[in-house]
Order: C-alpha cells, then structure tokens, then sequence
C-alpha cells in the first residue's frame, strides 16, 4: 500500500515539472518565429507613436481650449463698452471709408424699362479706434449676426430700383476686425438699377448705366467716399448677360450734392457698353431694304397690268407699315424718332412713290386719251396685232380727220408713229386734256405716244408720260443709293 502511494506521488513530481516547461519553450521558439515575420521594430514605434499620441491628447484640448478663451476674453474686452450706434471718431474728424467693387455679373439691360441688373460683391474700409486690441491673433471674422455689432456704413445705391441681398446658405456678408481697428466689410448683393437710355442714334448707340451710392443719413462733414487706387475688379470670364452688347470699359466720378439734410458725397460707377448692330440690321434694316427693292419691279410691268401692278405697290406699303410697327414694339416710348424710324419711314417713301407712280400714269393716260365728241374731230381709234408692224391710215374729211394706229405688243404703246394730221390732232389733244387738269400740265407734259417735232415744247422741260416708267427705273434706285451713303456716313461719323 505503502508502495503504491509512493509511486504515485513520484508519479506527479514527473509530470508537474514537465507542464511547468511547456510554456518556456514556447516562449523560446514562438517569440523567435513572430519576430521574423512582423519583427520587434514596428512593436516599438507602435509603442512610441501610442507614447506620443498621448502628449498631444492631453495637451491639445488644453491649447485649443485657450486660444478659444484668449479669443473670447479678447471679442468681449473690445465689444463689451462698444456702441454700435456711433460712427468712429464722432465729434472729431470724418469717417473716411474705402470702397472696393467685385463685378460678378452684368445684364441684361432692359431697353423697354431703361434699367440693369447687376451682381457685385461690394467692399467697404474704414478704420474705427474702439477694436483696437492686442494679442496674437492678427485679424477676426465676424459672420452672422456677430456683424450687428459693429457699426456699419449706412451705404445705399441711389439709382437703384430693387436690391436683392444674397442669403443662401447663410447671410453673405462678413466683417474682419484687424489688430490696428482696420475694419472690413463685404455683402453681395443683386441691383436692379436705372439706367437713363438715349435712344436718339438707335441702332448705332452707346450708353453708360451708371451705378450710383452715397451714405444716406451722414452728409460730407462726417463721411467721404474714397476709391483706394480706383480698385474694380471685372469678371468678364462669368457669363454675363449684355446680349445685344459690348462692353466697354468702366469711369468713376464723385460729386457733392446739397440736399435739405446737408450735402452728401456721391460716387458714381459708369458700365460703358455699344450696341451690336448686327442683330438690329437683320430684323430691320435688311427686310426694308430690299422690300422697297421689290417695289420696283412694277416699273418692268406693263401698265396696262393694273391689277399686278396695284398688288404688289399695296403690299410693299402695308410690309414697311408692319416693320415699322413691329421695330417699335419693344422700344421705350420716347417722344423723338430714332435712326432707325427715320431709314423706315423713307423705305415707306419710295415704296408709296412707287405705288403713286402708277396711279399718276394710270390717270394720266385715260384721261387725256379719253374720246371727246367733237363735230371737227374724231378720236384715232387704236388695236394692237400680235407680231405685226405699225402702220398708219390718214383719212382727210372735209369736216374731220381719223389717224388709225395699229401698234403691236412690242412697241407697248410707247412711241406711236406720224400722223400728217397729228399736229392738229396733238393740238385739240392737248386743249382738250386742259380742261380736266391743271393749265399748267399741258405745260410740261406731252399726252400724245410722239412729242417729236411738236411745237409747243420747243424752250421748255417737259415729261414723256408714256415714257414715265423708264424714267422711274432709273430716278427710284439712284435716289435710294445716294440716300443710303448719306445715311450711312452721317449716322458712323456723329
């Protein structure tokens, strides 16, 4: 028995030992075996970084926390006794603020309205003693409603009609307060403002829409605008909206005006910008021109045609009346005529003469080749046949005579042959047409188709009316050329 319990104590002495050197080995050799795979090094900057990342951890808070509190104690040391009610140097000297202009956007110019739209980012400076302060902060920003606080300029834009202040995603304005009371202040806002158009050489105007502000509550004495080396920045890369214009270029001006509250410094931003003119010339110049063109061509139409040749006179005059109306209907409605009203109006000229031209020759014709019974005369009695030569047939009568004309298509009427009894003929003619007209046509014109060898014209200018046509293919388009090199050079060169 005694032997059995000695073995077994022998037994666990053996065993117990050899677990207790399990882990040493494992120790030994597993070390061995990470370290060649992740190595000893990353542990220790593992531990190092951990080490380092906790000096800042407990250190940065702290810092943080006192540049918020330095921060803090230095907006309420300067804002605790600050009036933002009063105007820097109140009682002393004059507030002198700096003004700075960002052009984000400008257009569309409305001609109908006479105004503008225009997007900027207006910047004023101004330097205000109270803010002064010290520390290491060089400048705050102040957004929100923290900008309330401060005194701002009362700056308003004259000419303006509607102004829109920008507040997507928040107000867009701020204010920096620099460590010396520099003071500055930006908003962005769109105007609508007026613009005072003089439409006297439209098409080929300029005009200079002015942008005009002052201070509305502080007069000269107490306020003054100034332009810090004239700083004006122009975005023209933005898309902006002029359309029908050019921009020119941009001038300032500043005035004082006297008011009942005092004389107040105004200063002006003038935006120059010239009219295209090449829209204008198609939808205007172009269809009145060659409409009074196209009312020509019943030069080349028989006047015999008279529906054809009424048609197309009373269409060329109501198209001029349309262009004229249509031209005027997004236009201001100025009590003077334009450039442009002018060159319309002497297109509805030439086309009316056009249509008048033949209601003249119309006229004339008929009636002074109109039959009259006479017991000592007897009208000649004139039919055309197709592709046959004139010939002429006196009949001498002891009372009267008859000249029988036959006259093809192709003379049309225009020149008639000699009749041995036309001087008679072309007397009574003529006598006869006084008694329905003017004394003073007969004058001046010849109703007969031949005016040759006729004594009554000899020392005098007259008129072939039956040649009225060849005249006016020539008078209408030299007339109309010399009119548009007068209007032309006048219109470029003033």
């Amino acid at each position: 028995m005694l032997t059995k319990v000695l073995l077994i104590l022998l037994g666990m002495c053996i065993i117990l030992p050899s677990r207790s050197e399990e882990p040493r080995v494992e120790s030994e050799y597993g070390p061995s075996a990470h370290d060649d795979v992740y190595g000893h090094q990353p542990q220790a900057p593992e531990n190092k970084l951990l080490s380092e990342e906790t000096v800042p951890t407990l250190t940065g808070p702290s810092r943080r926390l006192g540049n918020l509190q330095a921060a803090t104690h230095i907006l309420n040391s300067i804002l605790n006794n600050y009036d933002h009610k009063l105007r820097p140097g109140i009682g002393e000297k004059p507030t002198v603020v700096t003004v700075e202009l960002s052009v984000n956007t400008l257009g569309p110019i409305s001609i109908l309205d006479m105004e503008y739209t225009i997007d900027i980012t207006f910047c004023q400076t101004w330097y205000d003693e109270r803010l002064r302060y010290n520390g290491s902060f060089e400048s705050f920003v102040l957004n929100g409603d923290m900008v309330s606080q401060l005194w701002i300029p009362d700056t308003f834009f004259r000419n303006s009609k509607r102004t829109q202040e920008h507040a997507i995603t928040m107000p867009n304005q701020m204010a920096r307060i620099y460590k010396d009371g520099k003071v500055l202040y930006t908003i962005r806002m769109t105007i609508d403002a007026g613009c005072l158009l003089h439409m006297l050489k439209f098409p080929m105007d300029s005009h200079s829409c002015p942008l005009s502000f002052s201070s509305f509550s502080y007069p000269e004495s107490e306020m003054i605008y100034k332009w810090e080396d004239f700083k004006l920045e122009i975005n023209e890369k933005n898309s902006w909206k002029l359309f029908q214009f050019d921009f020119i270029g941009v001038t300032n001006t500043t005035e004082t005006i006297s008011t009942p509250a005092g004389d107040f410094m105004v200063t002006t931003l003038f935006f120059n910008v010239s009219r295209r003119f090449g829209f204008v010339a198609f939808q205007n110049y172009v269809p009145s021109s060659v409409t009074t063109m196209l009312s020509w061509i019943s030069f080349w139409i028989k006047k015999d045609s008279a529906p054809a040749r009424t048609s197309l006179g009373i269409t060329s005059v109501l198209t001029m009346t349309t262009l004229g109306t249509f031209s005027r209907k997004n236009f201001p409605r100025v009590s003077y005529i334009t450039a442009l009203d002018f060159y319309i109006a002497i297109c509805f000229v030439f086309c009316f003469c056009a249509l008048m031209e033949f209601a003249v020759l119309n006229f004339l014709t008929y009636n002074w080749t109109k039959p009259r019974a006479s017991p000592k005369l007897r009208h000649p009695h004139i039919r055309a046949r197709a592709l046959t030569p004139p010939r002429v047939h006196a009949f001498q009568h002891p009372e009267a005579f008859v000249c029988q004309i036959e006259d093809s298509d192709e003379s049309d009427g225009e020149e008639g042959p000699f009749c041995p009894a036309q001087q008679s003929f072309r007397r009574h003619a003529i006598q006869n047409a006084g008694n329905g007209c003017c004394r003073w046509c007969k004058k001046y014109f010849c109703a007969v188709p031949s005016c040759e060898g006729s004594i009554w014209q000899q020392g005098r200018l007259f008129i072939h009316i039956y040649r009225l046509d060849s005249y006016s293919r020539i008078v209408f388009p030299v007339t109309f050329f010399f009119f548009n090199v007068l209007y032309w050079l006048v219109c470029l060169n003033l």
